[in-house]
């Protein structure tokens, strides 16, 4: 989980406060030449902005899509960071892979996009306070309110192939949301990947990972070197909790790479890892939608 002491294992690993930091990100151009190669490949896709009602108010969103055709339905559970430019670019690619993709804010009832505004970044203990704070009140029910109206959000959406099964993708603190929204709509939702999640596979009786069975879904746990470090046994939790589905899973630990490797933004970002992550979210994506 992103947290100070994330931050005091990136500086003992020696990488520079700063690399790649969102002000230095927030024009699109820059950001997507930053973007893991083949960020720009596929086909022509378009995007809007847009709102989505839920029983606490209206969410901030992006939605973006082939610019032709019908297409399996994704939902992107960002990072603690929340919805900014690197997701949007990260959603751009997959819909360019020929995926219907809403990436949403989930802090929207206490702060609208972006949540971390540029020249602010996660090193500032403030900007980390700040976030917790939304984080703490945002409780698995919460979530859930939030997942059903997003998946019918997606549901109404013309670009969306309703006869087909949806994904959802998740980082940090999103890989939880993944298992919520997995086991809230086991009749909609075939594939979930949680990249660097936090408290994902736990010793509690109310970790995410138990509502597995409950899901219809194949799993990738793409997981981080360093939080590997600090709860071994989470990796072998997940493990065997997957061993009895018939569904595509895949559990790994990404030798290497720290916590937070995924978005271009990020000051752990590790371009190799962060390919090697996508490729098999598709791979999960082509066996299960």
């Amino acid at each position: 989980m992103c947290d100070e002491i994330t931050e005091g294992d990136l500086d003992r690993a020696g990488v520079p406060v700063g690399r790649r930091r969102f002000a230095a990100l927030a024009g699109g151009g820059v950001l997507m030449a930053a973007m893991p190669l083949g960020a720009a490949e596929g086909v022509a896709v378009k995007g809007r902005e847009v709102q989505i009602t839920t029983a606490e108010g209206i969410v901030d969103a992006y939605f973006v899509a082939p610019a032709v055709g019908k297409h399996p339905g994704v939902l992107i559970w960002p990072d603690i960071r929340g919805l900014r430019p690197a997701f949007r670019q990260m959603a751009d690619r997959l819909a360019a892979a020929g995926y219907a993709v809403l990436c949403v804010n989930p802090f929207y009832r206490w702060a609208k996009a972006p949540v971390v505004y540029a020249g602010h970044d996660f090193d500032d203990p403030t900007v980390r306070e700040t976030l917790f704070g939304y984080l703490k009140r945002l409780d698995r029910g919460l979530v859930e309110t939030d997942a059903a109206a997003h998946v019918a959000f997606l549901d109404r959406q013309p670009e969306v192939d309703g006869a087909r099964g949806l994904a959802t993708t998740g980082y940090c603190m999103g890989g939880a949301m993944t298992i919520y929204t997995a086991a809230l709509r086991p009749d909609r939702v075939r594939a979930a990947a949680s990249f660097h999640g936090g408290g994902v596979g736990t010793d509690k009786p109310d970790s995410p990972h138990l509502l597995i069975p409950e899901t219809n879904a194949g799993y990738l746990f793409a997981i981080a070197d360093n939080d590997d470090q600090k709860d071994p046994e989470e990796k072998n939790r997940l493990t065997a909790i997957l061993a009895a589905s018939p569904h595509w899973h895949e559990v790994e630990v990404y030798k290497g790479a720290m916590h937070g490797w995924c978005p271009p933004d990020g000051r752990a970002y590790d371009e190799a890892a962060a390919e090697k992550a996508w490729a098999r979210m598709l791979e999960l994506f082509r066996a299960s939608l």
